[in-house]
């Protein structure tokens, strides 16, 4: 009589209870182990260890990145141009709201560039002491214009500047881990969205102009040299009075409404046609030497 064959143990092999929990810790195993190696493979390649480092340091005040470091410039550059424009809006503005608008300029980046220097020194950032070349050039364009037509210049290329910034502020709040610069945003933040307000404010801002050239992928420029964040010269008034070559009502340069529109978009555009000035035509800085040393106390 031949036995009965027995019938299978359900529960063995690998799909057992305990089968199960060993596959699963050697999968857990493997999984933490591929990771590990594959850093340590590429903490071994030189190039991405310098790449990275290149890209963001280590600071007391939170890690700065490449482009917080830019955004730091940037602020700086554009208070070299800006201040000197609303200076220019304060002398040849042909109305009110124009030279309010100056003087809104003038305030508001002898501020923020005390707090652009503070911030570079504690954070190592050199900074330029000359505007770059495309705002030399809207600076010549504001010097040679007159009467109304200076008024539609300023408003539009102060406004397409002001637009162009605000996005990377936002950009740059959002995103950056160091309380320095977040703090430097903040500021930038509320003084150019003020600035936006007072060009508005001018009624000569040609918004389906500046809608294009804010759409138009803009060309990088060059900065200009940089030096040694304690050697930057402060961006501040002149110390003449701007209200004393304020235009009468009575100028004739102002009686033309629709000069200069084309001019104001050769402009905007960068084009080497624009006549070249000097910094010192157009750029009223105090020299090198009365550099005050950067409040410490300040955010």
């Amino acid at each position: 009589m031949r036995p009965r064959p027995r019938p299978p143990v359900n529960g063995r092999g690998i799909f057992s209870g305990t089968g199960l929990i060993v596959t699963a810790l050697a999968a857990t195993v493997v999984a933490l182990l591929v990771p590990l190696w594959s850093y340590a493979d590429r903490q071994d390649d030189p190039a991405s260890a310098s790449v990275l480092s290149a890209r963001t340091v280590t600071t007391p005040y939170g890690p700065l990145s490449a482009q917080d470091r830019d955004f730091v410039t940037k602020v700086r550059l554009a208070g070299l141009w800006e201040l000197p424009a609303g200076e220019l809006a304060q002398r040849k503005g042909t109305t009110p709201a124009v030279r309010t608008a100056g003087r809104h300029l003038v305030d508001g980046h002898t501020s923020l560039d005390a707090h652009v220097r503070t911030v570079a020194t504690q954070l190592g950032i050199a900074l330029p002491n000359e505007p770059n070349e495309q705002q030399k050039q809207w600076l010549a364009t504001l010097d040679t214009a007159e009467g109304q037509d200076f008024d539609r210049q300023f408003a539009g290329l102060l406004r397409l500047a002001h637009g162009r910034v605000f996005s990377l502020v936002a950009q740059i709040r959002a995103g950056t881990q160091n309380s320095l610069v977040r703090d430097l945003a903040d500021d930038a933040n509320a003084t150019v969205l003020d600035h936006i307000k007072v060009l508005e404010a001018t009624g000569y801002v040609d918004f389906a102009a500046l809608a294009r050239d804010l759409a138009a992928a803009a060309s990088p420029v060059p900065t200009p040299s940089e030096v040694d964040p304690s050697a930057a010269v402060p961006v501040e008034p002149s110390p003449t009075d701007p209200s004393a070559a304020v235009p009468s009502a009575a100028d004739p340069s102002a009686a033309d409404p629709s000069a200069g529109q084309a001019s104001l978009d050769q402009a905007a555009q960068g084009q080497a046609s624009q006549p070249q000035a000097s910094p010192g035509e157009t750029v009223s800085l105090p020299p090198a030497t009365s550099s005050p040393p950067p409040d410490t106390n300040s955010p």
